[in-house]
């Protein structure tokens, strides 16, 4: 040390025991190095106290790395919770018994019988000489002795001497031996376990490990190799805990150098001469440990920090145990932890179980979920009872075991996340406080969970899943339109147009014969009304003779054959086929996508699941790198939120998806009244849910063998049936809003026929009021009824007079329309006197049609005298009257319908007598 200082050093770090560590701590104050202090032990034998005396606190330069040895305490703990009375303490050869005697005194004052002995060297030699110098009564009192120990030694010692004991039948498989040391690493445990029988406890020293890989091997800006940042690599196992000290004191140095060079206050090393008596201490001594307290480092072994004392206050100690059994290699399970703060955690009760647990009643906190634990019944003023998936697995247990529970909700509605203290919080929490036997609902065992509780096996995988929600059916009123597109249905109504055009032109440059008394006319509008009419499979009423139309037509009709039919056809395809698709399949597809935000419970297993997957930088899926930045933006309080019931209602009425587990999203997908939720996720399950219990529950081992059994039997298959069924109401996998049951259109797919219906009679109503009130403007200079009774028939004779004179033509052309004349009184003519004589209207286009009401049955009637004088048409064959087609509404006016005149061959008729004077409701139309 003299020799550094001479060469001119900043801090003095030492590894050694405790005989020389006085020295230098002495030779640290009087030059004012700083100087760390870690205590090493001889062969990985358990350490003692140093005793380093304490000098006024401005003149102690030294401050010990390593945390004080608290082996008494934890000891003590362990056997109090043992409730042992009798037992012996095994010492190897290089540990100073004097490091337990706080331990021996305390036990002492409690009234323990305490033996101890010191295990030699050379232990078969030890062991042969207990043999030969023992008598029987003495070597079974021994043997009694030996049923409860505890061995404070190095490992290669412990494994030795267990073995020796183990062969010579000096312990039974009864026997519960207590081993502690800090120096016992993974491979020692494993030795240790193989060899003994009965109940082993191992007590060591343990360090957090973050379950991040790339945390491991970074610790600030420093990147530490990966033989050492692995604890399950060979030399990290091998490495004494002294060493992984040493490893962080260099970087707690590191950090307090660059401290002061960031700060400016650096000062130059200084040559000093420790041998001389007038040498000066080292100016800036002070300053430089003041920083090196002020700072901290999170290393190999943990948090390294130093308190007022100088000494290094974090330290954690693992308690691991096997059950009772005379098998060897039997599996060892993490009991419980101690640290100075909390104390023990974990429960180490020495209890045997049988399958017989009647006359127990557990205290068992839950947390709702659906379908795991739900809340059936709730009478106010009675206890509330519970139903789910996870009640009838602890029923099925209960009923098997024979004990009794109480159930009661955990009063955060949290599963439990570690605080900053290091305490637990939701129903671990419980567990951990012992205010709680058992912990069961959609519990997941993870690894931080299981630190400090413990787990039965799993009753059930579990693997990460998303609800999102279906895609609705967009409401297409005019989806009877669908089939054919816009272009397409413009180019059917131009055909249309242009057919029925063509058909007019035919039959104008060809004109059609028309039977006899035909009704119909080849008009553009009749032409347009035939071809539409055939179009939509209602027929015609114009008859084309001519074979150029007839050609036509044939074409037209074959064209609206396949028109219809390919419709028909799209028509059942399109209102029977959803065509949208979600193209979120996969947990990969919603990671791609950022259309659609998602999240989960903030601080759940899920969120620490893809937290410490998205961080991980050696992780070669780069899913879970992108879902982490969707679900940690604003520090994940934007997409993520407090219970997965407020998910699952943000899923529902948001555009937002829900990771959560899989199988509680399955059950609210299947049973939504609506079934507007399907689900996606992972098919491989990498954890399950347990149940959790105390650190130490007897309970845990005969909990699980019997899950194991309703496995192995089909009866855990037929409680998930009961809330998973096979055939359920929705699909859980289709991302379109269909149901199954059914294929009936409803009334929005029809919707746009309805339209185009009420469109049409709207229309038609206006129509029909426009020509209502054309009528009845142009029928205003017409006189009405009772006038039209007493009209004076020398108008008419000069109306019909003038049609036929005016032209010299003997056959005049008339305009198709027809010529509308008022109801004449026929009784009312006059005589044939007081009238000019009508021209002969022969080789004309003029026909006389009389109208007379229904009420007259007879077809063939004669004109009265009175009448036939009024009229004269030469002398010519009796005319009869052809059937009645037309009836005025009125029973007397009427407009013929008839617009355009047909041409026949005039008849001459004699007088006729038609007596229809009792009737004054006719008219006659020219």
């Amino acid at each position: 040390a003299c020799d550094l200082m001479n060469q001119g050093i900043l801090a003095l770090v030492s590894s050694i025991g405790c005989t020389s560590a006085g020295s230098l701590q002495s030779l640290a104050d009087a030059m004012h190095i700083p100087h760390l202090f870690i205590q090493r032990s001889t062969a990985g034998t358990p350490r003692s106290g140093c005793g380093l005396t304490r000098s006024n606190r401005n003149d102690d330069y030294t401050l010990s790395v390593r945390p004080p040895v608290y082996l008494n305490d934890v000891i003590l703990r362990v056997v109090t919770e043992y409730a042992w009375q009798k037992f012996i303490i095994f010492y190897d050869n290089d540990y100073d018994i004097r490091g337990i005697q706080e331990f021996l005194d305390k036990v002492s004052q409690q009234g323990m019988d305490v033996a101890l002995q010191k295990v030699e060297n050379n232990i078969n030699k030890m062991i042969t000489g207990l043999f030969a110098t023992m008598r029987i009564e003495e070597l079974n009192r021994y043997r009694d002795t030996l049923r409860r120990a505890i061995l404070i030694m190095n490992p290669s010692t412990a494994r030795s001497f267990i073995t020796e004991v183990v062969e010579t039948n000096l312990v039974a498989f009864d026997c519960h031996w207590i081993i502690i040391n800090e120096e016992i690493n993974d491979v020692d445990v494993q030795e240790l376990v193989r060899r003994s029988i009965g109940r082993l406890t191992i007590i060591r020293q343990t360090f957090p490990v973050p379950q991040n890989i790339s945390q491991r091997c970074f610790r600030g800006n420093h990147r530490i190799s990966s033989s050492l940042c692995d604890p399950k690599d060979p030399f990290s196992q091998s490495m004494e805990i002294s060493n992984l000290y040493i490893y962080d004191t260099v970087l707690l140095l590191a950090n307090a150098f660059h401290k002061k060079l960031e700060d400016r206050k650096w000062h130059s090393m200084a040559s000093l001469t420790c041998i001389r008596k007038n040498s000066k201490p080292w100016q800036g001594g002070r300053s430089m440990l003041e920083t090196i307290k002020k700072g901290g480092v999170n290393g190999l072994t943990g948090e390294l920090e130093f308190a007022e004392n100088g000494g290094n206050p974090n330290v954690h100690f693992e308690i691991l145990g096997t059950n009772y059994g005379e098998d060897l290699g039997r599996g060892i399970r993490k009991l419980g932890c101690w640290n100075p703060i909390t104390g023990l955690n974990g429960s180490l009760t020495d209890r045997k179980l049988e399958n017989n647990m009647r006359g127990v009643v557990l205290r068992v906190v839950t947390v709702l979920e659906e379908p795991f634990v739900m809340v059936s019944e709730n009478v106010l003023g009675k206890p509330k009872k519970y139903q789910g998936f996870s009640i009838d697995v602890l029923e099925a247990l209960a009923t098997y075991l024979g004990f009794k529970y109480e159930i009661y909700v955990a009063p955060d509605h949290k599963y439990g996340s570690p605080q900053d203290d290091g305490s637990w919080n939701g129903l671990i929490g419980e567990l951990v406080f012992k205010r709680a036997d058992i912990g069961i609902s959609a519990l997941t065992i993870t690894p931080d969970r299981e630190n400090v509780v413990d787990f039965t096996t799993r009753y059930m995988d579990y693997s990460v899943g998303v609800l999102l929600r279906k895609a609705e059916k967009t409401v297409d009123m005019f989806a009877c339109l669908a089939p054919f597109d816009l272009s397409l249905w413009a180019c059917i109504a131009g055909t249309v147009l242009l057919v029925g055009l063509l058909v007019y032109l035919l039959n104008w440059l060809n004109p059609p014969r028309l039977q006899m008394g035909s009704m119909t006319s080849t008009t553009l509008y009749n032409s347009m009304w035939f071809v539409y009419g055939s179009f939509v499979q209602q027929g015609g009423e114009v008859p084309y003779t001519t074979l150029a139309t007839r050609l036509m037509m044939g074409a037209w009709w074959l064209f609206a054959l396949i028109v219809i039919s390919s419709y028909t056809a799209n028509l059942a395809a399109f209102l029977t086929i959803t065509r949208i698709e979600n193209s979120i399949q996969s947990l990969q597809d919603l990671s791609r996508q950022t259309d659609i935000p998602y999240g989960t419970v903030l601080d759940s297993a899920v969120y620490e699941h893809v937290r410490v997957k998205g961080m991980n930088p050696f992780e070669r899926d780069s899913m879970y790198s992108q879902m982490w930045r969707m679900i940690n933006r604003s520090n994940g309080s934007e997409n993520n939120v407090l219970e997965s019931t407020a998910g699952i209602q943000k899923v529902k009425y948001g555009n937002y998806a829900f990771v959560w587990d899989a199988a509680v999203l399955e059950y609210v997908a299947i049973n939504d009244a609506d079934c507007s939720f399907y689900t996606v996720g992972n098919t491989v399950a990498d954890r399950g849910y347990g149940i959790a219990l105390q650190h130490g529950s007897p309970y845990r081992d005969v909990f699980s063998q019997r899950i194991l059994e309703l496995q192995q039997n089909g009866d855990m298959d037929i409680l998930k049936h009961k809330w998973w069924p096979k055939n359920g109401q929705c699909d859980l996998y289709s991302s379109v809003d269909t149901k199954q049951k059914g294929g009936a259109l409803d009334i929005k797919s029809f919707a746009g026929v309805f339209c185009i219906l009420a469109a049409g009679i709207v229309l038609s109503c206006f129509i029909a009021m426009l020509e209502t009130w054309w009528n009845k403007r142009k029928g205003s200079r017409v006189p009405s009824k009772e006038d039209d009774k007493e009209i004076d028939l020398e108008h008419l004779h000069r109306r019909v007079n003038s049609l036929c004179t005016d032209d010299d033509s003997p056959h005049k052309q008339f305009s198709t329309s027809s010529i509308d004349l008022t109801p004449l009184d026929i009784d009312t003519l006059p005589t044939r006197q007081a009238l000019e004589q009508i021209s002969d209207f022969r080789n004309t286009h003029i026909t006389t049609t009389t109208f007379i009401p229904e009420q007259i049955q007879t077809l063939s009637r004669t004109l009265s005298a009175k009448a036939a004088s009024g009229f004269s048409f030469g002398s010519v064959p009796e005319h009869r009257t052809g059937p009645f087609r037309h009836r005025a509404p009125n029973g007397g006016f009427f407009r013929s319908p008839i617009k355009t005149m047909s041409s026949i061959p005039y008849q001459p008729t004699p007088t006729l007598g038609l007596n229809i004077g009792s009737d004054p409701d006719r008219g006659t139309s020219i």
